[in-house]
């Protein structure tokens, strides 16, 4: 099977750019104990800074960079997820 595309989504508004890519693989990446590969970005659409990242690399697993800031991330679904990063952009752009 691959990699198959399961979600994709990108948007740009008020000087952001909100992009949201998920695949489903046919075995977990190594550190992840899930199917999904996934990258959450939200970024400074005029210097490309980013504010909030949700990624899993292979061999790092599931974690998630706030600014400068990374921290492991506990994946428990992709609804869970998605609502997740939405409350860290929201908390992002308070600042």
């Amino acid at each position: 099977m691959g990699a198959l595309l399961v979600f994709r989504d990108k948007k740009v508004k008020q000087g952001l750019i909100i992009e949201m890519v998920v695949w489903e693989l046919d075995v977990p990446l190594s550190g992840s104990d899930h199917r999904f590969k996934y990258r959450l970005f939200c970024g400074s659409l005029e210097t490309g800074a980013c504010l909030v990242r949700y990624d899993n690399e292979r061999g790092k697993g599931d974690h998630r960079h706030v600014a400068d800031d990374e921290q492991p991330y506990l994946f428990i679904s992709l609804e869970a997820m998605f609502a997740d990063f939405e409350k860290d952009v929201r908390e992002a752009l308070k600042k």
